[in-house]
């Protein structure tokens, strides 16, 4: 029983209701990308891993999770090339390395036109 109770606090590790709700929105707004990626993480596909997309955790909102091996998979879009969003992602990084979990990043073209190559990044670390 202590153990579940520190598996769901640990999973969310205190998101506030409005950042539920964004995830809960993202999650019908899915890019391309996200919808490829989705569709070989889904169902314990990759390895047996169970990923989740959206994911609140904190004050973020991870685009996928695997909470039994704490790795965040995250799909970027040129946005991203933008120095304020990379000094942006950079500390998010940094902070969700110090709270214990390990983030791969991936544009949304490698998803798109490798998703294979992708994968076997993803299974390489699990």
């Amino acid at each position: 029983m202590e153990e579940e109770k520190n598996y769901k606090e640990n999973l969310h590790f205190g998101a506030r209701k409005v950042i539920f709700q964004n995830a809960h929105d993202l999650r019908r707004a899915e890019t391309p990308a996200e919808k490829i990626m989705w569709s070989y993480l889904r169902n314990r596909q990759l390895k047996g891993r169970k990923f989740r997309r959206q994911h609140a955790f904190n004050k973020y909102i991870l685009d996928f999770y695997c909470h039994e091996c704490w790795l965040a998979v995250e799909l970027d879009g040129s946005i991203h090339d933008e120095k304020m969003n990379r000094q942006y992602d950079d500390m998010r990084t940094e902070e969700l390395n110090s709270s214990g979990i390990k983030v791969l990043r991936f544009r949304n073209e490698d998803v798109i036109k490798n998703i294979h190559e992708v994968l076997e990044r993803i299974g390489a670390y699990l």
